[in-house]
């Protein structure tokens, strides 16, 4: 769904020469079809689910991210700019993000589910946080949640 959207956009971005949108929606749809590829011999299915995709869009908003921090830090302002543009339009096509209290909400009972004894299952809270939030939650957002409830040893 969101891959089709993507490429009726790209279509529209086409025709109408917006050229930012344009190659943000290429590079996209480029990212999607390497995951795609990098799944060919593991799996049947060769197409992407509605999560996969999801879960590459996140990752190409966290490059986004990353970029602008780092070109803020070097005083490159005509990047940052750039940057943030494709950072809008990666946006568009993300699942809205969880609040911090419903995340918290969900942290919650992910511990209640797992039962850590330390640290140690510091990865078993976090896949099951990651199952429920279905990549709606900032993944440093969650983790920084995860290990103070288990910093605290609350259950």
């Amino acid at each position: 769904m969101t891959k089709e959207k993507i490429q009726q956009d790209l279509k529209e971005a086409l025709k109408g020469d917006d050229t930012k949108r344009r190659d943000t929606l290429r590079l996209l749809l480029s990212a999607i079809q390497n995951e795609e590829i990098g799944k060919k011999g593991k799996e049947k299915d060769e197409e992407l689910s509605e999560e996969e995709v999801i879960g590459v869009l996140q990752k190409e908003a966290k490059k986004r991210k990353e970029s602008i921090e780092a070109y803020t830090k070097g005083d490159r302002p005509d990047l940052v700019e750039k940057e943030e543009e494709e950072l809008k339009i990666i946006e568009k096509y993300l699942p809205e993000e969880m609040g911090e209290e419903e995340v918290a909400k969900i942290v919650d009972e992910a511990v209640q589910t797992v039962n850590p004894e330390s640290m140690k299952d510091f990865g078993k809270v976090m896949g099951e946080v990651m199952k429920r939030t279905k990549g709606r939650a900032d993944n440093s957002k969650v983790s920084k949640l995860v290990k103070e409830k288990l910093e605290k040893g609350e259950k």
